[in-house]
């Protein structure tokens, strides 16, 4: 009986050492996953922001800018007459 102890707590070591090493790969591959995925991202938001600053100096005005400054020159009323439809 203790061979058959024996026997099964060294498949149980090996099962044990199996799963930690398992997992510490799988552990080790996310982690290399998630630098290369936020090493790109990180260019790309570098870039995109370098794109925003190029783009505003080559059109000599923040693309942004006339949003909510008033430009609008009509009413409420003077809308609802120029773009709804009327019944």
């Amino acid at each position: 009986m203790n061979i058959v102890k024996l026997i099964l707590g060294v498949i149980g070591v090996f099962i044990i050492g199996f799963a930690a090493l398992w997992l510490l790969g799988f552990l080790s591959s996310i982690l290399w996953y998630a630098f290369w995925i936020a090493l790109i991202g990180g260019v790309g938001y570098g870039v995109y922001k370098l794109f925003l600053k190029v783009e505003s100096k080559a059109l000599g005005s923040d693309p942004y800018g006339s949003i909510g400054s008033g430009d609008i020159q009509m009413s409420w009323d003077e809308y609802d007459k120029k773009y709804k439809s009327r019944n």
